[in-house]
């Protein structure tokens, strides 16, 4: 292991077990940070298909760029259809209907979204179950 001391580098006395590579399951059973986002958009959307750009950015506590850059992807897809929306006063508002395609893989997203946030549940449960028996005084507080 390598630190960087005034600049320069230098080896460090301290011994580093090697790290086991992380694998990916070759299926798509957990979903990127990219899908959830999609996922949520679409969701978002399917509710309410007016919602402005910067809405769907506060919303989902994401840049507006960020936003931009997935609607655009979506779009190509051809899960996101994009539509001037004529009655406001903004000529520049878009409103995004889902398409067939864009509902079939919102459908096909959902059982791998409800997974991942299971396991991230039962992940939190443990480290708060693990936490709490470190705490402590925890057993007299309790009786």
């Amino acid at each position: 292991m390598y630190l960087s001391v005034s600049g320069r580098f230098r080896r460090s006395a301290v011994a580093v077990e090697p790290m086991e590579p992380i694998t990916r399951s070759p299926t798509k059973a957990r979903l990127s940070d990219r899908e959830s986002i999609d996922y949520e958009l679409l969701s978002m959307l399917e509710q309410k298909p007016d919602l402005s750009q910067r809405e769907l950015s506060r919303r989902l506590g994401i840049s507006l760029g960020r936003v931009n850059y997935c609607l655009q992807a979506l779009a190509a897809k051809g899960w996101v259809k994009l539509e001037n929306f004529r009655q406001s006063p903004h000529k520049q508002r878009y409103v995004y209907a889902l398409t067939p395609a864009g509902i079939a893989s919102k459908g096909a997203m959902t059982g791998r979204f409800l997974k991942r946030k299971l396991a991230e549940y039962e992940h939190l449960k443990a480290q708060i179950a693990l936490l709490e028996r470190e705490l402590p005084g925890q057993d007299e507080d309790a009786e």
